[in-house]
């Protein structure tokens, strides 16, 4: 097999599987989203604590059996290693979609009060210095509303937003 064949092989295969991947990524990140939440809900409970204590606890009673062996210290090692490297993973997907669910949900209740800016939409898409900007004028709005309630005055109300 010559070189440009071995190419056109590999492109094919490459080929093949985009096509595979696309046509099947709804599913797997449905199956994925499924069970990150099962995995999340599971682990994030009292009895999967207790039962991370009781594996503790047993590996440490098991430590005069295995004479403190570097083989028993490798097992616990192992498994934890293993189990907060896919947990990361868990967590940040579930973080990820929390996230993104709930400023779906802000968005909705900013566009649908009368006098909310709309501007507000999206903001966690903006640039730093963007945002940074939106964060100035709301500290100034919170400064003046602070000081009013020191004057007596009142602090409620939709205060124009100044820039």
């Amino acid at each position: 097999m010559q070189q440009s064949d071995l190419i056109v092989l590999l492109k094919k295969i490459s080929k093949e599987l985009q096509d595979y991947y696309h046509r099947n990524l709804p599913h797997w990140n449905t199956r994925f989203n499924r069970f990150s939440r099962w995995a999340s809900h599971v682990t994030g409970r009292p009895l999967a604590f207790n039962i991370a204590l009781i594996i503790i606890g047993v590996w440490v009673i098991s430590g005069p059996i295995f004479q403190f062996s570097d083989t028993w210290q490798l097992m616990i090692n192992t498994a934890t290693t293993i189990v907060t490297f896919l947990m990361v993973f868990l967590i940040q997907h579930t973080q990820n979609r929390d996230t993104e669910a709930m400023q779906v949900k802000l968005d909705e209740l900013i566009r649908s009060m009368d006098g909310a800016h709309n501007a507000q939409l999206n903001l966690e898409e903006l640039e730093e210095e963007d945002l940074a900007e939106f964060r100035e004028i709301y500290r100034i709005l919170a400064h003046e509303a602070r000081q009013k309630m020191k004057d007596g005055e009142l602090d409620t109300g939709i205060p124009e937003l100044k820039k």
